[in-house]
C-alpha cells in the first residue's frame, strides 16, 4: 500500500506513518504541495488528509482531488477533529472514502484503512 498523508502536525504525519509501518509514505505539511506532488506521480492507493491546514484545507484538497478522474483509484480519507455529524457529512459530500477524527487510535485507524480494502 502506497500512502500520501497531509497534515501540518509532524507529529501526526509521524504517528501515522508508525502505526501503518510501512516505508511506501509520503507526507506533506500542506495540500498545495501534496496536490503538486500528486500530479507527477498518481501511484498512491491511499491518501490521509487533515481538515484544518494553512492556504489549502483539507476538505479543499478532496474536492479538487474529486474533480480528476485519473485520481478515481486514490482513497481519501479525513483525520481530523471535527467530530460533528455535519462535518463527517460535509467531508464525505467532498469525496472523502473514510472518515476518522483526532486523537484516534492504532486500531481505529487499521480498522479505517482495512474498510478501504488494504491489509495491515
Amino acid at each position: 500500500m502506497r500512502l500520501l498523508v497531509i497534515d501540518d502536525s509532524k507529529a501526526t504525519r509521524s504517528s501515522i506513518k508508525r502505526i501503518l509501518n510501512t516505508e511506501d509514505v509520503v507526507d506533506f505539511e500542506c495540500a498545495e504541495d501534496a496536490l503538486e506532488h500528486l500530479k507527477r506521480d498518481l501511484k498512491f492507493d491511499v491518501a490521509l488528509v487533515d481538515w484544518h491546514m494553512p492556504n489549502m484545507s483539507g476538505i479543499d484538497f478532496i474536492r479538487e482531488v474529486r474533480k480528476h478522474a485519473e485520481y478515481d483509484e486514490i482513497r481519501l480519507v479525513m483525520v481530523t477533529s471535527e467530530s460533528s455529524a455535519l462535518s463527517i457529512v460535509r467531508a464525505l459530500q467532498a469525496g472523502a472514502d473514510e472518515y476518522i477524527t483526532k486523537p484516534f487510535t492504532r486500531d481505529g485507524l487499521l480498522e479505517k484503512i482495512e474498510m478501504l480494502g488494504f491489509a495491515e
